[in-house]
C-alpha cells in the first residue's frame, strides 16, 4: 500500500466524530433480495470496515466475513459480546472469547496498539434461518481490561 493510501486509510479510521455530535456513517455489511445488514460504529473515536461475503437469510455455518480496523488497545485477550433485540426486547445475549492468553484462535491475537487488524475468513456460527422482521444487534469487542476495541450498532432487515 502506498504511503498516501495508507495515510488516508489511517486518517479515515481514526477520524473522530465531528464536534457537532455527528455519528459515524451507516455502512452496508451485506444486501440481497431478502436480507440487509447495516451497521454503524458506536465507538466515538473510530469507524471500521466490516462485510459479510454470503448475504442470505439462510446463514450457513462458517460464514465468511471481512473486518478491518486500527487497534487502539493491545489485544493479548479479546472478547466479543453480542446482544440481539427486536422491538426493544432482548432476544439473545452471547459472549465469546476470541483471543485467550495461551490459546489464540486467530492470527491477529497478540497484536499491539497502532497495528492494523484485518481478518478475512470464516466465523463459526450454528447456521440458521433468519426469521422475517427487523432486529437490532449490539456488538462489542473488548480486551482483558474491558477497554473497547470496536463496537457497532447493527440493523438486520429480513423479508
Amino acid at each position: 500500500m502506498g504511503g498516501l493510501t495508507a495515510a488516508l486509510l489511517i486518517w479515515a479510521l481514526l477520524l473522530p466524530k465531528g464536534g457537532s455530535g455527528e455519528a459515524w456513517p451507516i455502512h452496508t455489511a451485506c444486501k440481497d433480495s431478502s436480507l440487509e445488514v447495516l451497521y454503524q460504529s458506536c465507538d466515538p473515536l473510530q469507524d471500521f470496515g466490516f462485510s459479510i461475503d454470503q448475504c442470505s437469510k439462510d446463514l450457513k455455518p462458517n460464514l465468511s466475513i471481512r473486518l478491518g480496523l486500527i487497534l487502539r488497545e493491545n489485544i493479548k485477550e479479546l472478547f466479543l459480546d453480542i446482544a440481539l433485540l427486536t422491538k426493544g426486547s432482548s432476544i439473545l445475549n452471547f459472549s465469546y472469547p476470541i483471543c485467550e492468553g495461551d490459546h489464540p484462535k486467530f492470527s491477529f491475537c497478540g497484536r499491539s496498539k497502532g497495528e492494523q487488524l484485518y481478518y478475512v475468513g470464516p466465523v463459526n456460527n450454528p447456521g440458521l434461518l433468519v426469521p422475517e422482521g427487523e432486529y437490532q444487534v449490539l456488538l462489542e469487542l473488548y480486551d482483558e481490561n474491558r477497554s473497547t476495541v470496536a463496537c457497532a450498532n447493527a440493523t438486520v432487515i429480513c423479508s
